[in-house]
């Protein structure tokens, strides 16, 4: 019965992806086109857009299990943070001035900004570079745990399962670009919200109601936690840890590139206000509901995988074990939803990938690239990422040993959002940043997370180097939550003594916030 629902909503799925390609290719025939859409996306495809990017299967599966263990339902403190920091503030801080000076500089990439705000081809290249290097193993992250949620229903190879979710991603974004991306980000954030809602109602029930679930969590006990309680209390057993993850996964999202790309294609100015609204109540229902869920893990503790060496649970395993003994209609939902949210997220990291290895590396070379060889060349760049992602995928599935992609994948959001979110942010607002304080930002988050990568990879005891150090190396949440915050310290510091830009050349930048609209008075009063 479950195969058979389960087979069904797949084909319905992955008809609808396929034909929403095709009907948006005509939108995908220049550079605006296919990578912003035409800088004419409405509130709902903008903002579901910006949803789905930042929630996927890695969310849903590995760290609603991994967070849920180990902080109880505290951790939905985690999906309140996606909510209000990286949803409610990203919108309101950045998505306005995002638009306006973008469009003003004729930026299509986050790269580009950076080579057209502080006039520099040099930082536009290094961008790139980063964002080649970083975000690769972080698509490749996007296919954990599908193998333990299809393997529920279907008896493939883990591969199979790969090789489908990666050509059909392929198929409507090569086809369709950014606006067809952003129509079936809509669609599955859709199928996201009603599959979570759903999970989080059918796993209560099936523990005896919230109540009866509340009082059997904080019934289990926890090392250095006298009386219980621990894992249903307001703030769980380790506050400080679950700061550092509300931090990562929250401001994060200010300086990766895939996020911050949304703002450039919105519309208008009412749309801003209706985007920061539906993200907002997105994140809280999808983000708040996955980490909630998560929260129950340890009423599972005698059934989920366990490493064999460590005795420490597999966390992948975790939320596949809640769900596998809900009714087949559950089960065949939230197939569809993890689909939906892996294959949305891994369509905007490739579209980003490909338009800034393309527009900001190879164009420059070939200064008479015409617009349709950009936009083919963009196409076999697509084609390219999501092979590499996958076969990394397969690679790290079929030779658990080799811990270096996953520690890769691990650092790949630090390193991203410490290098790019201050020069990002400042250079948004201050026109006193100056080009020397974002190569040390480039540089300071790149490096903290190759130092990170190092530290895990070699199991270096930084114990002996003090003990506030050895909790920033403790793991790549700490390290990257260090590396963004240090780079919002960093970039105003090193502005202050090293050599301005042209104040007249800045200025111009600038001016495009000075400029005068009309507007409706019931959009604003006079």
């Amino acid at each position: 019965m479950t195969v058979v629902l389960c087979s069904i909503l797949l084909v319905i799925f992955f008809a609808l992806m396929i034909g929403v390609g095709f009907y948006t290719r005509k939108n995908a025939t220049d550079v605006n086109g296919f990578v912003l859409g035409g800088r004419s996306v409405g509130p709902w495809l903008t903002a579901f857009a910006f949803g789905t990017s930042y929630f996927s299967a890695v969310i849903f599966v590995g760290y609603a299990g991994q967070f849920g263990w180990l902080y109880g339902t505290s951790a939905t403190w985690a999906g309140l943070g996606n909510a209000f920091i990286g949803s409610l503030l990203a919108w309101n801080i950045l998505g306005r001035r995002t638009r306006i000076m973008t469009q003003s500089l004729d930026a299509k990439t986050m790269p580009d900004f950076f080579g057209k705000r502080f006039n520099s081809t040099a930082l536009k290249v290094a961008a790139s570079v980063i964002v080649f290097i970083f975000l690769i193993p972080y698509t490749a992250s996007l296919y954990n745990g599908l193998s333990s949620l299809f393997g529920l229903v279907f008896n493939m190879p883990y591969w199979v399962v790969i090789a489908i979710m990666a050509v059909l991603t392929g198929v409507y974004v090569i086809f369709g670009g950014y606006m067809a991306t952003a129509i079936n980000d809509f669609i599955q954030g859709i199928i996201m919200l009603i599959g979570i809602s759903a999970v989080i109602v059918a796993v209560l029930k099936s523990n005896g109601g919230l109540v009866a679930a509340m009082q059997a969590l904080a019934a289990v006990p926890c090392d250095g936690w006298e009386g219980g309680g621990a894992f249903s209390s307001f703030f769980g057993p380790d506050p400080l840890a679950l700061l550092f993850v509300v931090i990562l996964t929250s401001l994060g999202t200010w300086g990766l590139p895939q996020m911050v790309g949304k703002f450039y294609a919105i519309k208008s100015e009412k749309d801003i206000h209706k985007g920061t609204v539906i993200s907002t109540v997105f994140a809280i229902i999808v983000a708040g509901g996955c980490y909630f869920l998560g929260g129950f893990g340890r009423l599972y503790a005698d059934s989920i995988k366990y490493n064999e060496a460590t005795g420490k649970p597999l966390f992948d395993t975790i939320v596949p074990t809640m769900l596998s003994t809900l009714a087949p209609v559950i089960i065949a939902v939230v197939i569809v939803l993890v689909l939906s949210a892996s294959m949305s997220t891994l369509s905007s990291l490739v579209l980003t990938s490909s338009s800034t290895f393309t527009l900001d590396v190879i164009k420059p070379a070939k200064k008479d690239m015409t617009e349709e060889k950009q936009v083919t060349t963009m196409r076999i760049f697509i084609v390219f990422f999501i092979l590499v992602s996958a076969v990394i995928a397969i690679f790290k599935d079929a030779n658990p040993s080799v811990t270096f992609i996953a520690q890769m994948m691990g650092v790949s959001w630090g390193a991203l959002a410490g290098a790019f979110l201050a020069p990002f942010l400042y250079g948004l607002y201050w026109k006193g940043i100056t080009k020397i304080s974002v190569v040390v930002c480039f540089i300071w988050g790149c490096s903290l997370a190759v130092l990170q990568l190092i530290i895990s990879l070699a199991k270096i005891d930084m114990s002996g180097c003090g003990a506030v150090i050895a909790y920033i190396f403790k793991s790549s949440i700490n390290s990257g939550v260090v590396a963004m915050v240090g780079g919002l310290i960093i970039v105003p510091i090193v502005s202050l003594f090293t050599a301005k830009m042209d104040a007249k050349e800045v200025d111009g930048m600038f001016e495009c916030f000075e400029e005068k609209v009309e507007v409706a008075k019931k959009e604003a009063l006079d």
